[in-house]
């Protein structure tokens, strides 16, 4: 069947391009212009900061290492793995904005998913290997199509057309039985006027944390027909995956006891010599698992606690060209994502599940261990369009978007320990659907009243309409004694301005100086893990850009100075809901401030020298933080003043050193990474440690007969070992002695690989 769909999508496939011909040497030459959705791109005379990727740069790195990993080293990012070798579950960070506000799309088309606000990079493995070009914008930047710019946004452009027929493919292998294949091909240009491409990948590796596998699978296929004013592209792109788990990540307890690789997902119980099962305590009583080990016990995980999902994502857009003044761009988008993940859960109570008791020896069972399954059916999709006249003193654009999603999330119980009685093998404990329908309109203008001052405005209005109904998995006695209902029935109305103006002083000098204002919806989680009886404010963010460039011939060098004034930002506060659910609550104000300080050399030699680096202040002037009695469960309300913000160190630093000389090529990449808080209590043991990571790159690229090239490479990571954690959890507590509160804190954290390899060649024909 996936055989068969393929097929009919390359057949269906029509890739864009404007095309132009020429006659060069008795020979007709066809020159095609790419379609690219320019509303979400800025140009150089766009008064924000951002950063240009190109393809070349991007497949320079691109030996296997999730998309994040491969922009990781632009101003203000940082990336997390949680199987410690940046495959599989991976996210990226930009100024300390987390993945729910950084706004995603390929081709103009939205790929942040409509609920959660996030993209899950593994749903999409490779697609830089289709990738032409990636623009990185800091702070709320141009409009966008889906979730709002709250902090960052990418923007992805697909894969150049070929003008000649072309083969390719790219294979590597590594620590960790890392391993990746990609096999691309094109037909360049067909009769004048048609062109096809397609890719394929095969990605797997161990993980460096225990069994944090992932096997993953992708695909992509696009064709255009192209004639003198008009082109059409249709394309899709998608992915299966399968990953274990690998998100409790481990206290330094654990890593003191059991290895830095321990990983208790899954985790059953400790088997003994003598085939009896002991289910230990490992997060509270490691003394006695540890002694169960040492008289001859083994871990014991269930093998099944993967996460399972595939995602298939469809785009047709059509560009017309009506003049060299007037342009249209339009294009239709529909994206299916089915999935789910299944875990093994301990001593669990039956009526959370829907499961009456039942008796074994004569007692009756309320609690049993089992395993359940959350499965997710999603359909997303909808159209976009831009309206683009542009002279030689104003560019102008009219666009918009119209999105609708509607998603299904389920549960279900496969199996209970000792279990006696009747039980339907996928009995189904909950069921809720969302609805979410999203829109915007925007206009958009650069003017240039003198040939050296840009003024740049832009106009969005957004409308959402989200909706929830149905029964959540987490148990309610407060109000029902039964599972949590949903009933989320939300519209907001946003307007987001923005305006700026670009002074380019002379041909080396530029300045400029920018307002945004954006405005951002409640993710799912902000309404089922809140209290049951208020809904969440939509966040709200001013932001303030101040720049300079310059660049000659040789060297390049700028700063960017900026301040993010936040009112309602959602953060964690330590609070539980009535059920017993950590809270993000809205915190009146905060604020994210900071310089990006950028500069680069490259001689004719072949050295080249990159570096970037922010130094920033990331605050709440008020929070209180929520902590819990462990016996009476009675609150402790804690006021902090000028808190730092979790997951948001005041230093990043980067640097490339590069030297290309007759084929060869070696770079080395270093990142520091300050200290960072994992919550907004500003408490030490909260932290996660600066780290100082180099990579070293280094390759040869030669030709023989009949081969355009064939490049050999090596990629060593973490090359001086550094022992680090680039992600984790933290939370408080409190019990009371003698009248007085005693305050504890405890944390889990991910463990990154030390020194690994990974050697890679690629082919071309």
């Amino acid at each position: 069947m996936k055989k068969r769909t393929l097929l009919g999508c390359l057949t269906l496939a029509t890739l864009s391009a404007y095309a132009q011909a020429e006659k060069r040497d008795s020979m007709q030459i066809v020159d095609l212009q790419e379609i690219e959705i320019m509303s979400v791109r800025a140009t150089r005379n766009t008064p924000i900061a951002f950063t240009d990727i190109n393809e070349k740069q991007l497949q320079k790195y691109n030996s296997g290492v999730d998309f994040p990993y491969l922009i990781s080293m632009t101003p203000s990012a940082i990336t997390t793995s949680d199987a410690g070798a940046g495959i599989g579950y991976t996210t990226l960070r930009v100024r300390g904005t987390d993945a729910t506000r950084i706004n995603v799309t390929a081709n103009g088309f939205p790929i942040n998913d409509a609920e959660s606000h996030s993209v899950f990079w593994v749903n999409m493995p490779d697609i830089a290997s289709s990738v032409k070009d990636v623009q990185i914008q800091r702070g709320v930047g141009t409009s966008t199509n889906g979730a709002g710019s709250f902090g960052a946004s990418i923007n992805m452009n697909t894969a150049r057309s070929s003008m000649k027929p072309y083969a390719e493919f790219n294979a590597s292998y590594g620590s960790f039985n890392t391993h990746k294949e990609t096999l691309k091909v094109g037909t360049g240009i067909i009769k004048e006027h048609w062109s096809f491409e397609a890719r394929v990948s095969n990605i797997q590796s161990d993980g460096y944390i225990d069994r944090a596998s992932a096997d993953l699978k992708s695909y992509y296929l696009q064709g255009a027909f192209h004639c003198d004013r008009t082109s059409v592209r249709l394309l899709t792109f998608g992915g299966e995956e399968k990953t274990y788990h690998a998100w409790n990540y481990a206290s330094k307890e654990q890593m003191n006891a059991f290895g830095r690789r321990f990983n208790s997902c899954g985790y059953i119980g400790v088997s003994m010599p003598d085939g009896s099962l002991q289910q230990a305590d490992i997060d509270y009583n490691i003394d006695e698992t540890q002694e169960l080990l040492r008289e001859g016990g083994t871990f014991k995980f269930y093998d099944a606690q993967t996460d399972n999902y595939s995602q298939h994502n469809y785009q047709l857009l059509l560009d017309h060209h009506f003049n060299n003044k007037l342009s249209a761009n339009i294009g239709v988008h529909y994206t299916k994502g089915d999935g789910y993940y299944q875990e093994y859960k301990s001593n669990r109570k039956l009526k959370e599940y829907k499961l009456p008791t039942f008796s074994n020896d004569g007692k009756e069972v309320k609690k049993s261990d089992l395993v359940r399954r959350k499965s997710m059916d999603n359909n997303f999709g909808g159209g976009i369009f831009s309206l683009n006249y542009r002279n030689c003193r104003i560019s102008t654009t009219l666009g918009g978007a119209l999105n609708y999603y509607d998603g299904d999330h389920f549960g279900n119980v496969l199996w209970v320990k000792n279990y006696i009685g009747d039980i339907d093998p996928n009995h189904e404990y909950y069921r809720n659907k969302g609805r979410k329908s999203d829109g915007n309109i925007y206009i958009k203008a650069d003017y240039r009243p003198i040939d050296c001052v840009n003024i740049y405005a832009d106009l969005q209005y957004r409308h959402i309409d989200y909706r929830i109904n149905g029964e959540n998995d987490k148990w309610n006695s407060v109000t029902n004694n039964g599972l949590q209902a949903l009933n989320v029935n939300e519209r907001f109305d946003f307007f987001n301005p923005k305006a700026g103006v670009s002074w380019q002083i002379d041909r080396k000098n530029r300045l400029f100086a920018s307002f945004s204002m954006a405005n951002k919806e409640p993710t799912r989680n902000n309404y089922t893990d809140g209290k049951l009886t208020e809904h969440p404010r939509p966040e709200q963010l001013m932001d303030y850009e101040l720049g300079y460039t310059f660049s000659n011939g040789w060297l390049h060098a700028g700063a960017n100075l900026y301040y993010m004034d936040y009112k309602d930002q959602l953060v964690l506060t330590g609070e539980l809901n009535e059920i017993g659910e950590p809270m993000a609550t809205n915190v009146p104000e905060s604020y994210r401030t900071g310089i990006e300080a950028t500069a680069g050399i490259q001689l004719e030699c072949g050295f080249s020298w990159e570096i970037n680096a922010t130094f920033s202040r990331n605050r709440i002037k008020n929070f209180t933080e929520v902590l819990y009695d462990d016996n009476t469960y009675e609150e402790w309300r804690i006021e902090h003043k000028e808190t730092p913000i979790a997951f948001s160190p005041d230093i990043i630093a980067n640097s490339i050193l590069g030297y290309k000389l007759y084929g060869t090529e070696i770079s080395l990449h270093s990142q520091y990474v300050g200290k960072q808080y994992m919550s907004n209590a500003h408490q030490q043991e909260h932290t996660l440690d600066a780290y100082f990571v180099n990579n070293l790159y280094a390759s040869y690229t030669f030709r023989l007969k009949s081969i355009e090239s064939i490049t050999v490479g090596l990629n060593v990571y973490n090359i001086f070992n550094e022992k680090y954690e680039n992600n984790g959890y933290a939370g408080s507590g409190y019990y009371t002695t003698n009248g007085e509160k005693i305050r504890y804190n405890y944390a889990g954290y991910a463990a990154q690989a030390g020194t690994n390899l990974l050697g890679c060649i690629a082919i071309k024909l």
